[in-house]
């Protein structure tokens, strides 16, 4: 599974957008917009979803689920659990 906010550090990290993310998974500009604006786990077509993580795995991004360890070097970001809203 991948996040709205998981896509975005990995194309910011990439320095692309999301019309290059849209290109490098072979999908649409508004398909990756509505899965970016998820908040939690992006839902929606399961090839969609997977073409895109494949696309990102191929560009040097590691996903990191929660509660995963990331053993595959390198540098990145990883959220904690976010602090509470007010």
């Amino acid at each position: 599974m991948v996040t709205g906010p998981q896509m975005r550090a990995a194309c910011a990290l990439l320095g692309i957008d999301q019309k290059t993310l849209a290109e490098l998974a072979g999908l649409s500009v508004p398909t990756i917009q509505r899965m970016e604006a998820s908040t939690g786990n992006v839902r929606g077509v399961v090839d969609s979803l997977t073409k895109v993580v494949a696309a990102l795995e191929r560009a040097g991004i590691e996903l990191i689920a929660e509660h995963s360890a990331s053993t595959a070097g390198g540098r990145g970001v990883r959220l904690k659990v976010p602090p509470p809203r007010h």
